[in-house]
């Protein structure tokens, strides 16, 4: 007997923990029955089906969610032809709801494991091998019914998926202290299960050191609000700070409205780059907020985004969604503003998706919330927000993704805001010169997309084109210590005379290099970057930005030490 799990997954970095954890929990009496099989959306269906082929399974698992149901759908009917008499069953979210339908429409699919699956596939497992009827199983949706609704497992129950990391090489390492979620946001499927089941502290702390001591470079916490249960989140960031390894960066979705004091002082007493926190905020419209049943005050948010930014030590990721109720283009403008004005190093755009089984499904014809057909069932237009409207929003999405979230252009940005009423004006024309000039059918490459940002601001500010060419080379060589001059720096060899003594007096006597001991002057000067400025690029005021200099001031960029939350090089003033 061989039971194939499949797993597709949106890109190769990630993982399908989903799979893992049943072939885990089935033990040592089912495991050499069970294999994984791990795909993503990018291969072609022709690719999977051959190999799940050539696997030669008796019996396929496939896991469902709204970004691989489509690809799952076309496979179905293809698996079933080439493995005629196999019994084929579905898990997951996107087949827990309404699972009925997906039965009528693919007749050859065996059933669906609803809910936790742990229990269910290790009983239908011993229903194989021992050639039961599995409609003794709880668990199952079949053809002729549903057999009933099965306990929830114990956090301590579930298995530690990450014994072998060689499975995992290149990959995000997802871990689990949690599931359930207190709050009732009605967009999410989190809000069905308000009971929240905590791992134990003991078997978290064994988990943690097993990453600590392999020095694993990222665990991406899948909580879905991490701290809602303050001691445990305490008990895990003063672990992972008492026992910081400085290589592993741990990640966790909160929510910031519940933080209090002595959560904030541990995470400000975090080394740089040890933890990185996702705050969803969605909106900053109070009527949204009220209809979503999300009651935080955004001014309380803002503020505790101030205190965590305060000691510049965690990366800091805040969520937008556009097409909530109440939420119109210039309402969502403004909530773009003020999350904008919180300076997270990273901001997300995304779009409302309909969730089978959520509130807002329910919901749908109230607030005139149109949506696609298929998954992920983005919205299209709602009672506010017209289809053209989103269109725009898409588009100003691509623009925050490679201009802000790239963080390679911060200091062009930065200078670049002041030009413009507020951000969200200045990302809107910055997808239309991005329409008019054709980029979005044909995207420019990632150096070219300095030039392009500059011809932007010099035909919004021409006036200040010697200004944004510095600003934008001050960019470039943070980020990346190029063999070639970019096209639309300034000519400065009449400076190499200067820059070369310093670099050999460094060479005599280092004071500023500290840790290029053994190098030439010429090998250092190739391994770090020096560049004369006529503007004080470095400042973070506007006013001082824009006095130009009489003589150049030199800054030095300085590649082996960066910044762990942008990964700036170190700059110094020379």
């Amino acid at each position: 007997m061989k039971f194939l799990l499949v797993g597709i997954n949106s890109k190769y970095i990630h993982s399908n923990p989903a799979i893992h954890y049943l072939k885990l929990y089935a033990g040592e009496e089912y495991q050499n029955t069970v294999e994984l099989a791990e795909y993503t959306i990018n291969h072609l269906k022709e690719q999977i089906l051959s190999d799940i082929y050539r696997r030669r399974p008796d019996a396929v698992g496939i896991s469902c969610y709204i970004w691989n149901f489509r690809m799952v759908q076309e496979l179905l009917p293809e698996i079933h032809k080439v493995l005629p008499g196999r019994d084929i069953w579905l898990g997951g979210p996107e087949v827990s709801f309404e699972g009925d339908e997906v039965l009528a429409k693919f007749p050859y699919v065996t059933g669906i494991m609803t809910g936790e699956g742990e229990e269910t596939f290790r009983e239908l497992l011993s229903c194989y091998r021992d050639e039961k009827d599995y409609h003794g199983v709880k668990g199952l949706l079949l053809p002729d019914g549903f057999t009933g609704s099965r306990r929830e497992l114990s956090m301590d129950e579930l298995p530690f998926l990450y014994t072998d990391l060689q499975e995992y090489e290149n990959r995000i390492l997802y871990y689990e202290t949690s599931r359930g979620c207190p709050f009732r946001c009605t967009y999410c499927l989190s809000s069905i299960e308000r009971k929240v089941r905590l791992r134990s502290h003991e078997k978290v702390e064994q988990e943690l050191s097993y990453f600590l001591a392999k020095k694993v470079p990222q665990v991406k916490f899948v909580d879905r609000t991490f701290n809602c249960n303050r001691e445990h989140a305490l008990f895990i960031w003063n672990y992972i700070r008492e026992h910081d390894n400085g290589v592993t960066n741990f990640h966790f979705e909160v929510a910031a409205d519940i933080m209090n004091e002595e959560q904030l002082a541990a995470l400000a007493a975090m080394r740089p780059g040890l933890v990185q926190l996702e705050i969803g905020i969605q909106t900053t419209n109070d009527k949204t907020l009220h209809e979503i049943n999300r009651y935080a005050d955004t001014r309380h948010i803002a503020g505790v985004v101030a205190r965590l930014r305060e000691p510049y030590n965690i990366h800091i990721h805040l969520d937008l969604i556009a097409g909530l109720p109440y939420e119109d283009y210039e309402s969502f403008g403004r909530s773009f503003d003020e999350v904008y004005a919180m300076k997270p190093e990273q901001l997300q755009l995304g779009f409302l998706k309909v969730l089978k089984g959520s509130p807002m499904y329910h919901m749908t014809e109230q607030y005139g919330i149109v949506y696609q057909s298929t998954p992920p069932y983005e919205v299209l237009y709602t009672k506010w927000l017209s289809f053209d409207e989103i269109l725009r929003l898409k588009r100003i999405e691509e623009m925050v993704e490679l201009y802000y979230n790239s963080n390679q252009f911060r200091k062009t940005l930065f200078m670049l805001e002041q030009a413009f009423s507020g951000p969200f004006q200045m990302y809107s024309r910055l997808a239309d010169y991005y329409e008019e000039k054709g980029y979005f059918i044909n995207t420019p490459a990632r150096s070219y997309r300095y030039q392009v940002l500059l011809d932007f601001a010099m035909e919004r500010e021409p006036e200040k084109a010697d200004l944004y060419t510095e600003l934008l080379t001050c960019d470039y060589y943070l980020r990346e210590n190029a063999k070639s001059r970019p096209s639309f720096a300034a000519d400065h060899t009449c400076y190499y005379r200067e820059m070369a003594d310093f670099y050999e007096k460094e060479e005599k006597k280092p004071e500023v290099l500290t840790g290029y001991e053994g190098y030439h002057a010429k090998q250092v000067m190739k391994m770090t970057h020096m560049e004369a400025f006529f503007y004080p690029v470095w400042e973070n005021c506007p006013e001082k930005i824009c006095e130009r200099w009489e003589k150049p001031g030199f800054l030095l960029f300085d590649y082996e030490k960066r910044n762990p939350l942008t990964g700036d090089a170190r700059t110094v003033l020379i």
